[in-house]
Parts: structure tokens; sequence; C-alpha cells
């Protein structure tokens, strides 16, 4: 087979649990072996008795017509007696032939000779008795989805088909790494909207990048994708890469489609650089994956940032690792809750030392962590490690709680400021898990991507409340300011959102303090301790 493409078979069933980056690894693990009949039976079906089987034979015809052994078929059962089977069948004469129960299959089989590559897929191959199916390259019609800028270069592509029948979903993709792949339908049209197929394919520019992806639902797969889309038709992502004092290497940045399995477009960064990647809207939302650069002492970060937004024609700006840095609770349906009760126990897991941007660090810098948690004014414990994160067993009746989590930021020797963030709630035993009323402040100045801004420049800072108060209201929030180190504290006025004040000399620190009480009477005392730093 030519090097040009790389074809990944997966050929389970898939249920709302199974995660894209789940389905992915799956692709690593089925392999087709030349010249044999592979049968895999598929999780959770039930195989049938082998005497009701039928021939189902399979002739394989390349783009002039001639009877050709450089394919890779797969045939897999959905629905029926057959839905247990995944079979490769091959013979070199082209033709092959195997037995298989009743059933409705899919059936896509990849042809290649030399540079000339062509995936035709059948999503509805209904087995009722011995069956001669062709599989012919001179039906199928180019994949040809090309970026605005005629010298950019092909890096890398998926196709991607899903069929679902009577509650089951097999799937078959072709990955590729070139841009000259054919495809097309085969076989009758299966049920109105039965048949998902997607295909995506990333590009290298001259000063930025694409990745462009479509989604097809019918009641076949395609034959032929012919996309132009226009500068104007794209979505512009850019990701920008911070980088603290003493950083080192370059950073890593990926970008893939958030929904459907499918591979990613990566390219290193510079430190202190910015990525530009145009996308295309119809893909729906976009995951970016960032890894920075390490220091001397602690190892590279890694940051997410999943189902981004875009429009066509607008920016979306993403800058990872860089200050301030302090609480993030995630606030989407489904997130998982910054604190706990449940029963007796009561646990904490809030990124502490989420950077500028809200985004959650894989490995967060620093150089000591506590969280202590009191009830009724008398501690119950305190613990050491993992910033924000803690675990303590308390007795079942109700009590007001103050809990407690401060992180000392560090590259391993040398400090950078101090987090500390302090809830005060009433709580009690509970039968069931429930989330505790915790909140966050975030300051977002304008920064660069060394962390620091203007000395002596006026700014106005947005805040933005999250957890408990975002969602029952804020009766109260005051800010302060110091700029030396937290010895002393001028008060900042919060208008429209935000604080204003200007910016001490050059080199100095900024710290920052946020005090809430929500509409319940829940408290946060949140202090950022040299949170940024002037030019």
């Amino acid at each position: 087979m030519n090097d040009s493409s790389t074809p990944l078979r997966t050929s389970t069933a898939t249920g709302r649990g199974t995660t894209r980056r789940a389905a992915l690894r799956a692709l690593a693990v089925a392999t087709v072996l030349a010249g044999t009949s592979l049968s895999v039976p598929l999780p959770g079906a039930v195989a049938a008795d082998p005497a009701e089987t039928y021939a189902l034979t399979i002739r394989h015809l390349d783009r002039q017509g001639a009877a050709t052994g450089d394919y890779l078929t797969h045939v897999t059962g959905i629905s029926g007696p057959g839905a247990a089977e995944a079979v490769a069948p091959h013979d070199a004469s082209g033709t092959v032939t195997v037995r298989l129960p009743k059933g409705r299959y899919l059936l896509d089989s990849t042809l290649e000779k030399g540079s000339e590559v062509d995936w035709i897929v059948q999503p509805r191959l209904d087995l009722t008795g011995d069956t001669t199916v062709t599989v012919d390259a001179r039906t199928t019609a180019p994949v040809d989805v090309r970026p605005p800028e005629p010298t950019a270069r092909y890096r890398s592509g998926i196709g991607y088909v899903q069929v679902t029948h009577e509650g089951t979903t097999r799937s078959a993709n072709i990955v590729m790494a070139s841009d000259n792949l054919r495809v097309a339908h085969l076989g009758p049209a299966a049920e109105p909207g039965s048949v998902k197929e997607w295909f995506d394919n990333y590009w290298a520019g001259a000063t930025q990048d694409y990745a462009l992806g479509y989604t097809f639902t019918s009641t076949h797969a395609q034959t032929g994708v012919v996309r132009r889309p226009t500068t104007a038709s794209l979505a512009t992502l850019k990701i920008r890469g911070a980088a603290t004092e003493g950083a080192t290497g370059t950073a890593f940045v990926s970008v893939q489609p958030a929904e459907g399995t499918t591979i990613g477009f990566g390219r290193a960064l510079q430190p202190r650089d910015t990525a530009t990647v145009l996308v295309t809207p119809e893909r729906g939302t976009w995951d970016v994956d960032y890894t920075g650069p390490g220091t001397p002492e602690t190892r590279p970060n890694q940051y997410m940032a999943q189902g981004v937004p875009v429009r066509a024609g607008a920016t979306v700006t993403k800058t990872f690792d860089n200050a301030v840095f302090g609480p993030a609770i995630d606030g989407a349906p489904g997130a998982r809750p910054a604190g706990v009760r449940d029963g007796e126990s009561l646990a904490l897991d809030i990124p502490l030392l989420a950077d500028g941007d809200g985004h959650t660090p894989s490995a967060p810098r620093f150089l000591a962590a506590t969280t202590t948690l009191q009830r009724d004014g008398v501690l119950i414990g305190t613990r050491h490690g993992a910033p924000g994160r803690a675990t303590f067993t308390t007795t079942p009746g109700r009590a007001s709680y103050r809990l407690t989590a401060s992180a000392t930021r560090g590259d391993g020797t040398a400090s950078r400021g101090r987090v500390t963030a302090a809830w005060t709630f009433s709580s009690a035993a509970t039968a069931t898990p429930a989330a505790l009323p915790l909140s966050a402040v975030r300051f977002t100045p304008a920064l660069g991507l060394d962390g620091t801004a203007p000395a002596g420049a006026p700014v106005t800072v947005p805040l933005t409340v999250q957890g408990a108060a975002a969602t029952t209201g804020v009766r109260s929030l005051t800010a302060a300011l110091s700029t030396d180190g937290g010895a002393t504290w001028s008060r900042l006025p919060v208008v429209d959102g935000a604080v204003s004040y200007r910016n001490p000399a050059p080199g100095r620190s900024v710290s920052l303090r946020a005090e809430l009480t929500d509409s319940r009477g829940n408290t946060l005392h949140q202090t950022l301790t040299e949170a940024y730093r002037t030019r």
C-alpha cells in the first residue's frame, strides 16, 4: 500500500458516553491483516448461528476497470443476526467471498494504486441471501476542499462516516497524508438522517493555517466533496502563548473540531508568539489544546479550551499561561462543581491557579499550597498538596464553615506571588452529593505575553463573578489594590463590573483583592498578591 494514506478502522457500537478522544484511541487498535479474512465480534452483540449464513462476494475494480488486489475492505454488522460481525476479507485476485449471517451491514473499501486513493462506502448492505457487491473506483469523485491561499501546503485529513440503524451506530474512516482522495457512495439509500459523514483537512499557509471541516447528514455517503471557502466565510482563531521568566523551548498548539472523531492540526509556537488558524464555522465549535514551554525546574503546562464557538468573519483570541493567575469556576452545564458536600464529607476541587483566561493548568507552578476547614470557628483540619484540592470529614449537623485555600506561586525556586481564597457558608450532611455555594472573581487586565503592563498607564480592569454568586446574585462586591506586595491596600470602586486605577512605576507589582457576598449571605475573600508586574 502507498504511504499517501493511513486507513484506520473502528467497528464498535457508539453510545453517548463515548468521548472523542476515547474513540481516537480505539482507531489505533483495529488492525487489518492482508491476505486473511479477519472476524472480530463487536461488544454487546450476540453471535448468530453459523449455519444461517449467506455468501457475500465483493469485486474490486481500479480506475481503469481492471480487477485489483490493492484494497482494504471492511464489513461491519449493524443490526440483525449479523450485528456481532466485523470482517476484513481479502484476496489478491480482487474478488473475495465471505459468509455472514443475515442482517444490515456497513461496507467501506479503500483502493490504492500509486498515488490514486479511492474510498467507497456502502452504508446500507442488507444481506438477505447470497449477494455480490462491486467496488468500482471509476464511480468516485474528488474530495476537493482547499483554503483561499493558493500556496498553502496540505498537512493531513480524515474522512469519517457513522451509520445508525435500530439504535446502533457503526463507523468507518480513512486518514490521509495527502490531498489526493476520491470518494463514492455505493448501494441503496439508507433511512433519512441515518448516515452522518464529515471530512476534515488541515493546511499550513505562509502566515496562517487552515482547519477546514464539513459535515453531511443524509441517506447516503458522499460522492465527491468540493468546497472553496473564502477568507470572509472562515472564522479566525488566534492562539497566544505567554512565557514566564525562565521558560525555555517552544510551545505546541493543536486545533480540532469539538464534535465527532477526528484528527487535529498541530504546530510549534515560539515563546510569546501567536498562531493564527482559520476554521470553518460549518463544522461547529472547536477545541484548542496548548502545551507551554517549561522551565529548568518545572515541566511544561498543558491547557485546553474546549467547545470554542466561532462565527464567519469574526476573530476569537485565546491566551494561554499568562497572568492574572487565580481561582476559576466553570459555569458550563454539566461542569464539575468547585466544592461538594457528600454526607459527612466536604471536598474542594477548584483550579486555584487558572491562567488569565481561566484555563486550568495540568501542572500548576507553585512552591506550597494549603487548605484549611473550620466549623463554627473550630479547626477541622489542614491539608497540604495540590492547590485548591482537599477533602475533609466533618459532623452531620448544620454549621457555619470557613474554607480557605492558598498557594504560593513559583517556578520551583523563586516566588511569584500568592493566591488566597476564603469562603464562608453554612452546610449540613446530605443524602446525595450537593454543590457547595462557592464563588470566584476573575480580574482580567490587558497584559503583554510576558505578563506585564505599561508602567504609569491608566487601566480599566473587568471583574467577572463566577460560581454560586453568578447564579443566585451578588449582594455586595468590593475591590482593593496594593502596589507594595500587599502591605497596604487602597479601595477601588466597582463600576459597571470593572475597576480603574493607574499602574505603578516600572518594575513594581500590582496586587488585587475582591470581597463578595452573594444574595444568600455566602462570602468570598480573595487576594492575588503580585498578580502582575509593570514594565
